[in-house]
């Protein structure tokens, strides 16, 4: 249980600045959306789905189902963007660009902090993860957005999005590409050590 609970908390630090900076970009490229909606914050509560953060992730954690989780959506509106959907692309960069940046934070404590070290090293390779993860592009996923300022037609976008949760679940237990994103996590998070040891 208590591991569980490590692991939901983890993975609650790390949908934090991820939401916060799709939130953040989308501000800087003229949408006011975020910002009246309360989500350009750090505020965990702000970025937190009681059913995507914490109930699932510790569901499955308890399980030992695998990990699938989400954080709180962040609302933009592409007409207050600039530069349209090739603006909203960068809104959704963010967010796994965010968790690339946090890893490299987490292991750079890690390198100094012997006690430490283990849970910061777990919290970067999931960072890692989930900034692979979510560069998946099937809806509703980050890296769909690519799909529409590549200028895929939105009915095949819609239709997509329709089955998108069911294309990841497929592709996650039907495929080796969660033990892919697994390995290029784990062996980037070693590099990244590397770096600072």
């Amino acid at each position: 249980m208590e591991s569980a609970l490590i692991n939901v908390l983890i993975f609650w630090m790390l949908t934090t600045p991820h939401e916060f900076a799709h939130a953040w970009v989308a501000t800087k490229l003229g949408d006011d959306t975020p910002t009246l909606e309360g989500r350009v914050t750090l505020n965990p509560l702000a970025h937190v789905d009681w059913l995507g953060t914490v109930l699932l992730p510790l569901v499955m954690s308890l399980s030992g189902a695998g990990f699938i989780g989400w954080g709180k959506p962040v609302n933009t509106n592409p007409r207050k963007l600039q530069w349209g959907l090739n603006g909203m692309a960068l809104v959704a960069m963010a967010g796994p660009a965010s968790n690339v940046i946090f890893a490299v934070v987490l292991l750079a404590a890690a390198a100094h902090s012997e006690s430490m070290s283990p849970l910061l090293g777990n919290a970067a390779r999931l960072s890692l993860y989930l900034a692979i993860f979510n560069m998946i592009p099937v809806p509703p996923l980050d890296g769909s957005k690519l799909l529409l300022a590549a200028r895929v037609p939105f009915v095949v976008y819609n239709e997509l999005a329709r089955f998108g949760f069911l294309l990841i679940l497929i592709a996650m237990s039907a495929t080796s590409l969660g033990l892919w994103m697994s390995n290029l996590s784990w062996n980037t998070t070693r590099a990244i050590y590397g770096w600072f040891t």
